[in-house]
């Protein structure tokens, strides 16, 4: 029986799994004409299961020789001398698992000391004793480092430009998460000059996998219940759709989570929303090795000048700048009617949680009496009793938290956060929305189907409370609620505490709006 991947590439013999040239159009129009071009998506969206079915493809069909070939062995190798070698050696082993004529031959004799021109000379020699056109489609090509990136783009450009005069790869394809722009940033700025003749230029396209639409998450769900009868129910699967928004990976391991886990391969129980909902909370509480190795890019600098600015509402950097599009490469943003937000509310709980993830731990100490029950009045969270002791708190600890964080402007909301997450853990439910250009932190409290709407606001001039007020307002329609807070942040040093920590009660339209200085 088939079953949900959530690793390595995907088989149709024994996973459930959507073509990914469905989500890819054009890729052997431009292999027809002799291109050289890259495919960039985030990590575990398809691009291996796409490279191996399509040289399958390409070989089956007889007019080419496709030759499938990873460079994750020669990640981190900088020096060209030894880059180079283990270049060539990733090509032999992968020449020895196909049925390519000649292919175990390849490389044999050659003069691995020779860095500079090798690579290009071992493939016009066997270009040249091949009867059909060499497609390579060369997977985690980004991996490459500095020297032996520009050294290895070099030779694949000077083959390409020589291909009229002396045999060469017919067509390749650079695969990875960065597209061709992002390989330039890897290099060093101290790094030998590229010069017109940059290697980058051997690119005609660039093309990125898409994640799964509505409609295909419908189709891969329903080969499962076409095999084994078990439904998943419609609000189940839009509720898959509104937390990953296709991304390929959480789709299945949501699916795998529920039936597997959950319900223990009991294909007689449907799959329903609350299923769903609870393999995703075990999803973003286990934070398996996809999740991981995501957020570990939360580390670089380029990439916390993308997300700091969209937790605190800010306007980011130039949206065409190299930082912004290599973070939306990774696969942690995504741009809606020109508003930048995080590429699912998945990605956006695991974000903060891993950037607040040391806060909450310090706050599991005992000498913090911040749990949920000491807030609980007549069945309710008491949050003007909540926000005052967030105050105290945030008086005596912001210095040291501040200082210890990567995310020193967003530092404030941060603290907030995990100080609401200890708060419901285990008894109610943080709402984030983060979204560029908001000027705010949207959060909401839920505990026991009420909802408790926050707004977070560094102060900025002297009208912040007036728009505020106004934005907090809004933000409590959409929940339909007449009761709300606005936590005020001060960052001024010079302004003394006493004068920083507020409680005032405002009226809007009718509503009551809680403004609490901090």
């Amino acid at each position: 029986m088939r079953y949900f991947n959530i690793a390595g590439p995907c088989s149709s013999a024994k996973h459930y799994m959507i073509d990914a040239a469905t989500r890819l159009q054009g890729v052997e129009e431009l292999i027809g004409r002799e291109q050289y071009f890259v495919i960039h998506a985030a990590r575990q969206s398809g691009k291996t299961t796409y490279l191996q079915d399509l040289s399958k493809k390409l070989n089956a069909g007889g007019k080419y020789y496709a030759l499938y070939c990873s460079l994750e062995s020669a990640q981190g190798v900088i020096d060209p001398k030894e880059g180079i070698p283990a270049i060539i050696s990733c090509l032999k082993d992968s020449f020895s698992d196909t049925d390519i004529p000649q292919g175990n031959k390849f490389a044999q004799a050659a003069d691995l000391t020779d860095y500079i021109s090798v690579l290009k000379a071992e493939l016009s020699r066997f270009c040249k004793l091949s009867d059909k056109p060499l497609v390579i489609l060369f997977d985690e090509a980004d991996c490459l480092s500095e020297g032996t990136l520009i050294s290895f783009l070099r030779q694949l450009r000077n083959g390409y430009n020589s291909r009229s005069l002396s045999p060469f790869v017919h067509s390749v394809a650079l695969v990875g998460m960065r597209n061709i722009r992002d390989y330039k940033a890897k290099i060093r700025p101290d790094s030998e000059t590229l010069g017109s003749a940059s290697p980058f230029n051997i690119v005609t396209e660039s093309f990125t996998l898409k994640n799964f639409t509505k409609e295909e998450i419908v189709q891969l769900y329903r080969q499962h219940t076409d095999e084994t009868v078990q439904v998943f129910e419609e609000d189940a699967i839009e509720l898959v759709w509104e937390q990953t928004q296709g991304q390929p990976w959480l789709v299945n391991a949501i699916a795998r989570e529920v039936i597997e886990k959950i319900l223990h391969s009991d294909y007689a129980k449907p799959v329903t929303a609350e299923l769903v909902k609870e393999a995703i909370q075990s999803i973003i509480l286990n934070r398996p090795t996809h999740i991981d190795s995501l957020l570990e890019r939360l580390k670089e600098d380029r990439v916390r000048k993308i997300i700091e600015p969209m937790i605190l509402g800010e306007e980011f950097i130039p949206r065409d700048s190299d930082d912004f599009l290599y973070t939306r490469d990774l696969g942690l943003i995504r741009v809606v009617n020109s508003v930048v937000e995080p590429a699912n509310p998945i990605y956006a709980e695991v974000i903060i949680r891993k950037l607040s993830s040391d806060m909450q731990e310090a706050l599991r100490n005992p000498k913090y009496p911040y749990q949920l029950p000491r807030y609980l009045k007549d069945g309710c969270i008491d949050m003007d009793f909540l926000m005052r002791d967030f105050q105290k708190f945030w008086q005596l600890n912001s210095a040291m938290w501040v200082n210890m964080s990567d995310y020193k402007e967003a530092a404030p909301h941060l603290v907030m956060m995990a100080f609401l997450q200890r708060v419901v853990n285990g008894g109610g439910q943080v709402i984030r929305e983060m979204a560029s250009g908001k000027g705010r932190l949207d959060l909401c409290l839920i505990y026991e189907n009420q909802k408790y709407p926050i707004e977070l606001k560094i102060r900025y001039g002297n009208r912040y409370i007036e728009k505020g007020l106004e934005q907090t307002a809004r933000y409590m329609d959409l929940h339909c609620c007449n009761e709300g807070w606005m936590v005020v942040f001060d960052r001024r040093k010079t302004v003394k505490w006493e004068d920083k920590l507020y409680f005032k009660k405002e009226t809007v339209d009718g509503k009551t709006v809680t403004v609490v200085g901090a």
